[in-house]
């Protein structure tokens, strides 16, 4: 490599140097995080179990409610509820299309609710991920506006995660991070089933 070209490397790598010190310097609030994990793509809920490991590393107290989901033999489900400091639910009688009952989804969901209005009451609780809630706002099983509003109320250094597809806009403007997962490739579209340790 030339001289010439690692000078202008250097001189680039150290404006952007600069900038990024700038822009952290800056950043001087500390406040509960509340994050949205949206889009088609999968890793939404996988992302979301990477921030519990990434919580409980710190020796944070971690509350999951888990919704639509029924299973109880995933990977994550094994691993974290063996974990100290994990508080894990799983909520859900399945998908709306193996449930076929609208009124009992509706019921479900609204049990499942209490349990993580509650945890999100508890100041004790420093991370909530509320697995696939964006599908209770969507389909109208739970009031969004009072969803929002336990949300909103949540103890100041409380971080919430949200996952699902279809976030609504109201739950958005609310998320202080938001990120879309986008859907390139799926190996189900190939005909291969979930594996373990990968889907499940």
């Amino acid at each position: 490599m030339s001289d010439a070209i690692n000078t202008r490397h250097n001189a680039r790598m150290a404006r952007k140097k600069a900038v990024i010190d700038a822009n952290i310097a800056r950043a001087t609030v500390e406040r509960g995080l509340l994050l949205v994990l949206t889009g088609n793509g999968k890793g939404k809920s996988s992302s979301a179990f990477g921030m519990v490991a990434r919580a409980l590393g710190h020796g944070m107290k971690v509350g999951v409610a888990q919704f639509i989901k029924s299973r109880t033999d995933t990977g994550e489900e094994a691993f974290f509820r063996r974990q100290p400091g994990v508080e894990w639910h799983v909520l859900g009688d399945g998908f709306t299309w193996d449930t076929q009952d609208r009124e009992r989804d509706i019921a479900t969901a609204r049990r499942g609710w209490q349990v993580a209005e509650r945890m999100l009451a508890d100041p004790s609780i420093d991370l909530v991920v509320l697995d696939e809630l964006t599908y209770l706002l969507t389909y109208g099983y739970l009031d969004q506006d009072a969803v929002l509003d336990a949300i909103a109320a949540r103890p100041p250094m409380q971080h919430v995660v949200v996952t699902g597809r279809g976030a609504a806009p109201e739950l958005v403007e609310l998320a202080d991070t938001v990120s879309e997962i986008t859907d390139v490739k799926h190996a189900y579209r190939a005909g291969i089933k979930a594996q373990k340790g990968v889907d499940l």
